[in-house]
């Protein structure tokens, strides 16, 4: 691979990765905080997360396959040849980065069907009771709240293997 397209996949692989780690960074600790303090109805907070999830499943959800896909194709190479992944530092690191981003996908998995269309559909239409609803925003918060710091733990080992560590 010449150096420019390096240069293309590590960028686009950085595009993909601010809109999913700052979107979900966004969502955690400036949109939702601010939600609290325009209705007071849980019910009410979660129709608009529902409307704001939705929304940004639309660009979050390519954003983390193509994070996918960037990532092998950047490390191909080096996966191609078992031997280097646990004889260095850069193939461990690999190794730590590429399970953290499969118990992200499964911890997004999760957090898909716990709030499963049918579930949105009845707290959308009010059919939902609040002590469930309740059950699910805290659900939906540690499920979030794990998935960002996944992201975060992943992005400092790419940062590792930029540097070269």
């Amino acid at each position: 691979m010449t150096a420019i397209e390096q240069a293309i996949i590590t960028w686009i692989h950085l595009i993909a990765a601010a809109i999913w780690v700052g979107g979900s960074l966004f969502i955690g600790i400036v949109f939702s905080p601010l939600l609290k303090t325009m209705t007071n109805s849980v019910e009410e907070r979660m129709q608009i997360m529902i409307r704001v999830g939705r929304r940004f499943n639309k660009v979050a959800v390519p954003s983390l396959i193509i994070l996918m896909v960037t990532g092998l194709y950047s490390s191909h190479v080096l996966l191609t040849k078992p031997d280097l992944l646990v004889a260095t530092s850069y193939g461990t690191f690999l190794i730590i980065k590429i399970i953290l981003v499969i118990v992200l996908i499964i911890i997004y998995a999760i957090h898909v069907r716990v709030i499963r269309k049918d579930v949105e559909e009845k707290i959308m239409s009010n059919q939902m009771p609040e002590i469930e609803i309740q059950k699910l925003r805290k659900k939906i918060i540690i499920l979030g709240e794990i998935t960002v710091v996944l992201s975060i733990a992943i992005l400092f080992f790419a940062a590792l293997l930029d540097a070269g560590v």
